[in-house]
């Protein structure tokens, strides 16, 4: 997983959650090897400064900051649309944002916030954005999941908002299970227009801001294991060897893990499941969501 400087030249690429951690490496790595990177952040000082870092260590970095909050769905359509209009044709998108948040949290538009920023924000950007990949194919979708998805046993369908229990890691770990699910399904549904979809497992634990609010022993946990943590560079290899090798042209509906491909859960290759998902995603997104069923 050696990266090569000029090898995406004349590429441009969208990495969400790119203020940080293994966003802001992912992006980084491929400013490096030419490409033009969009990064994506919620926050406009901490999405500045990552992109003000990646040009002082990469000075022919071409760079565009994009600013939105993932878990609104309106900011997520507003997001796409700009990309849309500017960009025509993107060869690479990286699912990589990702929240676990220690107490419930409601979006405005009524979702719980974990699934709304680590499921449903990929499911729609993508979806919106089928366009400008189409036009760029072969192009690629890249989406950061976890080995946590493997935790899952059963998907709680009747209490999938978590208004009944809401307990941060087992609804982030099922948000992982759904992007493996997603995955899947985005490479059988858009296999005839060359776009490639893969997910991967990062490796932990990493150096990184995931799981900072978390407080009690579940936060003791979270630091301890940082204090041994990879870094995030090391845990970005994966994402953008699937964003850039060579090795994986044409490669789809594949889990990744060390750069190499691994084996999901039984339960992530649940295709009545998986089709079950794809479409009360798109229901909670509307009807114009019926193009992508």
């Amino acid at each position: 997983m050696i990266t090569q400087q000029g090898t995406m030249g004349g590429k441009t690429c969208l990495v969400t959650g790119a203020s940080a951690g293994i966003g802001k490496e992912t992006a980084r790595a491929l400013a490096r090897m030419g490409a033009t990177v969009l990064i994506v952040g919620r926050d406009p000082y901490r999405t500045e400064t990552a992109a003000f870092e990646i040009r002082a260590a990469e000075p022919a970095a071409r760079l565009e900051v994009l600013l939105g909050d993932l878990s609104s769905q309106r900011e997520v359509r507003r997001l796409a649309a700009e990309i849309g209009t500017r960009h025509p044709r993107l060869d690479v998108l990286v699912n990589n944002a990702g929240t676990v948040n220690a107490v419930r949290r409601v979006t405005g538009e009524g979702v719980e916030s974990t699934i709304a920023t680590n499921h449903l924000a990929p499911f729609l950007l993508t979806n919106l954005l089928r366009g400008p990949l189409t036009a760029a194919a072969p192009s690629r979708v890249v989406t950061v999941s976890s080995y946590l998805h493997k935790m899952v046993r059963t998907i709680p369908w009747d209490d999938l908002q978590s208004e009944r229990q809401y307990r941060s890691h087992a609804v982030y770990n099922l948000t992982k299970l759904m992007n493996v699910m997603f995955t899947y399904q985005l490479a059988k549904r858009w296999h005839s227009d060359g776009v490639s979809a893969n997910c991967l497992h990062p490796g932990w634990p990493l150096r990184t801001d995931l799981g900072r609010e978390e407080h009690g022993s579940a936060g003791l946990f979270d630091r301890l294991t940082k204090l041994l943590a990879s870094s995030a560079e090391k845990g970005a290899r994966t994402s953008i060897y699937l964003a850039s090798s060579p090795e994986v042209q044409g490669v789809s509906g594949r889990y990744f893990t060390k750069g190499r491909p691994g084996s999901s859960s039984r339960l992530s290759h649940d295709e009545a499941a998986a089709e079950q998902l794809w479409d009360l995603s798109a229901r909670l997104y509307g009807t114009e969501m019926s193009a992508y069923a």
